[in-house]
């Protein structure tokens, strides 16, 4: 018999009854049934519910053990009686009578419990990641992970890609994050880089006349940590091909990811209607260019309805430029608590507020299907142009319903009536109103609409929808100083080559997408700006020479002067792919050693002071900050 187990603590069944086997694992968890002692002993693939009596030879041994021990015991397969078996568990028809044990390795006091669903504080369970990890839900999101990255992998080449793997060290390249720097020993004074990601490398396999690249990669990014983001580092489905434009991309990498999450979602619904949205659309309709569209609520622009109106707040607004008032609908929400519930939300996110408007039966007796036959009719008879027919079903509808709130009384009926109307609204409903500058108000407007979705039931969680969100803006305009910079990836080809480029900068788009799912951003990607020529002319716009292009990325530029294939592609994060299939808030619930949100390893004491020795093998001191 093998050392340490015949079988794991997920194999053992009815097949087994009557034979001597052998386990080994961690001791789950010890209930004492007056003198018979149970035991469920845990590995990686499952349990085994094990048993000892007094007339066992080594009970007393089995009396001392604790939870978490390491152990092995050798003993005899037994059914259980049909009362006690456990059809939760593989191994729920059989427990194995204990005739010898060997402790592997006992256990101090545990600062926390891996048995149960005790919550314990982020720290201890990051400075004790490898006793946080063999809990169950830990065992089970890592598993996920594997199999997730194994899928993907045989995906991937199953459509025709190799894997190629790109350095880990090298030169400092600016990818919209700080780097993580690696001092030279070799040459004092000058730095490595850890990749922020292999974008240049990925460029330049595609120089060297491979057709299709892929890698899982990891990427290092020293940024500040959010829920669903690592402060350091993370690993991503990074891919490259020549030849393509952006819709073959696109067609590339939708069967690859929708084949994971059919796979992997749990019977979730995945949709196959993959939509392509612009990013200004994507910011006035969701207030964000990563839109959960599983809630139905779209953003309209009602200015118009506003303006020279009776309520002067929004009237005033509209008098600066570059204001307008967005409504957001709320079916279901017309009631004064749920708008009364939705202006503290508001102010919570610091706002004075939203206003609103709701609509309701002036009588509890009216029927229902009276108002919708007069929605349906007025609805008929305003896309005939037909306006007396409208006003008298419109008359009719108002003497049995009212507009209520504080901005129906300001700006009169009519005007309420034409926003009920644009919105698609009836009896129950409400909408909600925030206005200003776009970019004052759009990240509230974005969390309101996801609360209101939330709030009315409208948001379907058992589903993953997904959308590509594309013809992003490559510049932006400081308000301040009127220096216009890059607002996104520096190395899109912008949609119209190098004419695009002699017009207003601000109108200038690149072939640059997005794919979100479920609000949250899943792929980046672009079609690669490979002309040197256009290269140099929108580098020259943000205000940078061609000297300092070449400076900066001289291994790429140098490489397009060659014969540049077309090419393009993208990257999908790996963590935030297992964080929506394992249904996790936090990403670090989805890697194995994560950081803390200061970016510590708790566990290791990383980031940790360097030894004077080290310090002078690469002529470096340290300058205290506070100095």
């Amino acid at each position: 018999m093998h050392a340490y187990r015949s079988h794991t603590c997920a194999e053992l069944n009815k097949t087994h009854v009557g034979e001597t086997v052998r386990l080994a694992g961690w001791v789950n968890r010890i209930r004492d049934h007056g003198g018979l002692l149970f035991i469920d002993l845990r590995d990686h693939y499952g349990v085994t519910q094990i048993l000892a009596d007094p007339d066992s030879p080594v009970f007393a041994q089995v009396e001392k053990v604790r939870s978490e021990w390491c152990i092995r015991i050798d003993g005899q397969v037994k059914a259980r009686d049909e009362s006690l078996i456990n059809p939760n568990i593989a191994t729920g028809e059989v427990e194995v009578f204990i005739r010898d044990i060997e402790v592997l390795g006992a256990s101090d006091e545990l600062p926390l419990m891996v048995f149960g669903d005790q919550e314990y504080p982020e720290e201890t369970r990051l400075r004790y990641r490898y006793l946080d990890l063999r809990r169950e839900k830990l065992q089970d999101n890592m598993k996920l992970r594997s199999d997730v990255v194994a899928s993907i992998r045989k995906r991937m080449w199953d459509i025709g890609f190799r894997e190629y793997q790109t350095p880990i060290i090298t030169a400092s390249s600016p990818e919209g994050a700080r780097d993580f720097l690696v001092p030279s020993r070799l040459h004092p004074g000058k730095f490595y880089a850890l990749p922020q990601a292999p974008q240049q490398f990925k460029q330049l396999i595609m120089m060297s006349g491979f057709d299709k690249y892929f890698q899982i990669a990891p990427c290092f990014r020293d940024e500040d940590p959010r829920a669903d983001r690592s402060p350091t580092d993370f690993y991503q489905l990074d891919m490259e091909m020549s030849f393509v434009e952006q819709q073959d991309v696109f067609d590339t990498i939708q069967p690859v990811l929708q084949g994971v999450f059919e796979e992997f979602g749990s019977g979730r619904k995945v949709d196959a209607d993959w939509p392509q949205i612009s990013y200004r659309d994507a910011a006035l309709w969701y207030g964000t260019d990563k839109p959960d569209l599983r809630n139905p609520i779209k953003m309209q622009v009602v200015s118009d309805h506003f303006r020279d109106s009776g309520f002067a707040i929004f009237a005033k607004l509209l008098e600066q430029d570059g204001t307008q008032i967005r409504a957001i609908p709320a079916p279901g929400g017309g009631s004064r608590k749920f708008c009364d519930r939705m202006n503290a939300f508001a102010q919570k996110e610091g706002l004075p507020g939203m206003g609103y408007i709701f609509w309701r039966k002036k009588d509890a007796q009216t029927k229902d299907e009276t108002l919708l036959q007069l929605e349906k009719e007025m609805r008929q008879f305003i896309k005939a142009e037909i306006t007396d027919e409208f006003q008298k079903r419109f008359s009719q509808w108002s003497e049995l319903t009212e507009a209520a709130g504080p901005l129906a009384k300001n700006i009169g009926p009519e005007r309420t009536e034409a926003i009920r109307r644009q919105l698609g609204l009836g009896v129950g409903d409400a909408a909600f109103f925030l206005g200003g500058k776009p970019e004052s108000f759009e990240t509230v407007a974005a969390k309101a609409r996801v609360e209101i979705g939330n709030e009315l039931g409208l948001t379907d969680h058992d589903r993953f929808a997904f959308a590509w969100i594309v013809d992003f803006p490559i510049y932006e305009k400081d308000d301040e100083t009127g220096k216009v910079d890059f607002e996104h990836n520096p190395f899109s080809m912008p949609q119209g080559g190098m004419e695009a480029l002699a017009g207003d900068p601000l109108d200038v788009l690149g072939y640059q997408y997005d794919l979100a799912c479920n609000g949250y951003e899943l792929v980046s990607g672009a079609i690669r700006n490979h002309k040197p020529e256009i290269m140099f002319k929108a580098f020259e716009i943000a205000g940078y020479g061609e000297d300092e292009v070449r400076k900066r990325f001289g291994g790429l530029v140098n490489a397009f002067q060659y014969g540049a294939p077309p090419h393009g592609g993208c990257a999908a994060g790996i963590d935030r792919i297992v964080m929506l299939l394992a249904d996790e808030a936090n990403i670090r619930e989805v890697i194995m050693f994560p950081m803390n949100q200061r970016a510590e390893d708790l566990m290791m004491d990383a980031p940790s002071e360097p030894m004077n020795e080290q310090l002078r093998d690469l002529s470096l001191r340290v300058i205290d900050p506070d100095a």
